[in-house]
């Protein structure tokens, strides 16, 4: 449970902040121990796929190597996507115990899925690139078609930094990457290609509904996806009144009160890219030189129930 420790004269509340992550040594994983503990707040780094769950009747609970977590004031997800599944299993399980998560289990998973997401961010009114989904569609050139002809993106439903992301330049690049993709039985969405976004894209990193700092991400010569993962560089932008208002409207449409938007700049304005639900910290600190980890603590404390 939370208590006060006294300061300088002041009282604080201090916290149990458990955040879910498989290495305590990732840089964002890093920098939120810091900040917690600076705040004096107790942090501790927890590998969820080593949580036990315990459902039962009015009490569920966790256990963790030799304890129960039944002491956490809130939890911070950082979960990969090659472990959503149990991942959120364990952040349902804390949200069953009332403990505070600065996001849902069930927000990450609606962001994870790119289709689910696209639909929901489709129907709140969310300019995107054209997007076509197919089951498995042989009529490629229709498909492309419908998103304005080649160049196309063509995205695994699941995939992240990068990943699972092919620019098909011809009619035949993009069906002989569909094919691919339709005997591995993966699903994949179409995209429009925008080209004057010269392999640029804009990073939004919301905190609490509220964008707290902004990187323009450009990609490395020869390549089209702008990822950081994938060497891209990064610097600090200020975003227009439409992209900021993008963003914050997409972050809400998924219930998203921590993630990071991505967005195109477009001659018909921002375009949104993706949504990410557990977006990393190195590359949106280093550009903007803002500390993000702190505002994430800062807004735990906001939503602590003493």
């Amino acid at each position: 449970m939370a208590f006060l420790v006294y300061c300088a004269g002041l009282v604080r509340s201090t916290m149990n902040i458990v955040i879910l992550s498989r290495n305590a040594n990732l840089y964002s994983t890093r920098r939120l121990v810091e900040e917690g503990e600076k705040r004096n707040h107790l942090v501790e780094v927890i590998d969820p796929l080593k949580c036990d769950l315990i459902i039962e009747r009015e009490k569920p609970t966790i256990f963790y190597r030799d304890r129960l977590l039944d002491y956490v004031d809130a939890v911070i997800p950082r979960i990969g996507a090659s472990v959503t599944f149990f991942g959120c299993a364990v952040v349902r399980q804390f949200e069953m115990m009332n403990v505070f998560t600065t996001v849902t289990s069930d927000a990450i998973i609606r962001s994870r899925d790119k289709l689910r997401s696209f639909q929901r961010l489709s129907k709140a009114g969310i300019g995107m690139p054209k997007t076509v989904f197919t089951n498995y569609s042989r009529d490629v050139e229709e498909v492309i078609a419908r998103v304005g002809g080649t160049p196309v993106i063509i995205k695994l439903l699941e995939g992240t930094q990068g990943l699972g992301v092919v620019l098909a330049e011809t009619k035949n690049a993009a069906e002989s990457v569909l094919e691919a993709f339709n005997g591995l039985q993966a699903r994949a969405l179409i995209q429009e290609y925008i080209a004057e976004a010269k392999g640029s894209d804009l990073r939004a990193l919301i905190v609490d509904g509220q964008v707290v700092g902004a990187m323009k991400r450009r990609a490395v010569e020869g390549e089209f996806r702008s990822n950081l993962h994938r060497g891209g560089s990064a610097d600090y932008i200020k975003l227009s009144e439409s992209e900021l208002k993008l963003a914050i409207k997409a972050a809400r449409a998924l219930k998203l009160p921590v993630c990071g938007v991505d967005m195109l700049q477009s001659n018909r304005g921002p375009l949104l890219l993706e949504v990410n639900s557990t977006p990393g910290l190195e590359g949106i600190e280093g550009a903007t030189q803002k500390n993000i980890a702190k505002a994430i603590i800062t807004f735990i404390e906001r939503n602590n129930k003493l």
